[in-house]
C-alpha cells in the first residue's frame, strides 16, 4: 500500500505533467493563454476535487452532455485530411477537464453554456444540438463564436481600463509628497457609469470550450500523430531544417 509520500510525489508528477502539456499546448497555438490561468494552470493544483466517473459518466456530465461535447468539439475541429476533435475523443476529454481541474464557478459557467448553446440551438433550428445538421450546428457555433470575441473584448478594454486608472491614481499619490515646484498638471481619467461588463467579469464560457477542445486534440494521439509531425524517439538537435509551405508543426513530447 502506497504511503502518504508516495501518494504526494505521484500528485506533485501528475500536476507538472498536466501543467507542462498545457503550457506547450499554449505554445504551439501562438502564446494562448488558458482560461485566465485560474481555471487550467492555477486549478491544476486542486487536490480537493475528485473525479467520478462510471462507465461513459463523467463527475456531473452524463452520457448526454459528453456526446454534445463531442459535437461542439467537432464542429470546432471537424475531419479533413486527417481525423476531427470527436475521432480523437475530445469530449470525454473536456468533461473530465472541467471535473478535475476547473473551481466550482467556472464548473457553472461552462455547464450554463453547455445549456445555453442546446437552447439557442433548439430556438433557432426547432431541434437539440446533437440532432442538428452539420450546417446548422456550424451557422450556430460562428455566431457564439462571434459573441464570445465581443465580450472578450469588452473585459480585456474595462481591466486596461481599470489598470490605467489604478496607474494615474498610484502616479498622484506619489506626486502629493513632492514639494509645490515639482508638481505638474496631469489629466485625470473619469470611471464612467456601470456597465455590464466589467474588469471581474468572468471568462465566456465558449472560450472555455475552445480551449479544451484545442488542448484535448492537439495532446491526443490522433493530434499528435496525424495532425503533427511525431517522433517517437528525437535525434539530434537541428536548429534549422527547410520549411514547404503546407508542412505540419512537430509535436511537442512529454
Amino acid at each position: 500500500m502506497p504511503n502518504d509520500q508516495d501518494t504526494t510525489e505521484q500528485d506533485e508528477i501528475s500536476t507538472i505533467d498536466r501543467r507542462e502539456a498545457i503550457r506547450r499546448v499554449a505554445f504551439i497555438l501562438g502564446g494562448v493563454t488558458f482560461v485566465g490561468g485560474s481555471s487550467l494552470l492555477t486549478a491544476c493544483q486542486n487536490r480537493d476535487q475528485k473525479v467520478t466517473q462510471a462507465g461513459d459518466k463523467v463527475g456531473d456530465f452524463s452520457t448526454s452532455d459528453i456526446s454534445m461535447l463531442d459535437e461542439i468539439a467537432d464542429t470546432i475541429l471537424p475531419d479533413t485530411k486527417t481525423p476531427g476533435a470527436k475521432a480523437a475523443g475530445v469530449g470525454p476529454f473536456m468533461a473530465l477537464m472541467v471535473t478535475d481541474c476547473y473551481y466550482p464557478k467556472d464548473q457553472k459557467i461552462f455547464r450554463d453554456g453547455l445549456q445555453k448553446i442546446d437552447d439557442a440551438c433548439k430556438k433557432a433550428n426547432n431541434v437539440s444540438f446533437v440532432s442538428a445538421t452539420p450546417q446548422q450546428r456550424l451557422d450556430l457555433i460562428t455566431a457564439i463564436d462571434k459573441e464570445a470575441k465581443t465580450y472578450g473584448d469588452a473585459v480585456e478594454a474595462a481591466r486596461k481600463k481599470q489598470s490605467d486608472t489604478t496607474t494615474t491614481a498610484a502616479a498622484k499619490k506619489a506626486e502629493a509628497h513632492l514639494p509645490d515646484e515639482r508638481k505638474e498638471a496631469g489629466t485625470g481619467s473619469d470611471a464612467g457609469p456601470a456597465t455590464a461588463i466589467t474588469a471581474d467579469s468572468p471568462t465566456h464560457y465558449f472560450r472555455m470550450m475552445k480551449e479544451l477542445t484545442m488542448l484535448g486534440y492537439f495532446t491526443s494521439e490522433i493530434g499528435m500523430t496525424k495532425a503533427q509531425r511525431y517522433a517517437e524517439t528525437p535525434g539530434k538537435y537541428d536548429p534549422c531544417v527547410p520549411y514547404k509551405p503546407g508542412d505540419k508543426a512537430w509535436a511537442p513530447h512529454a
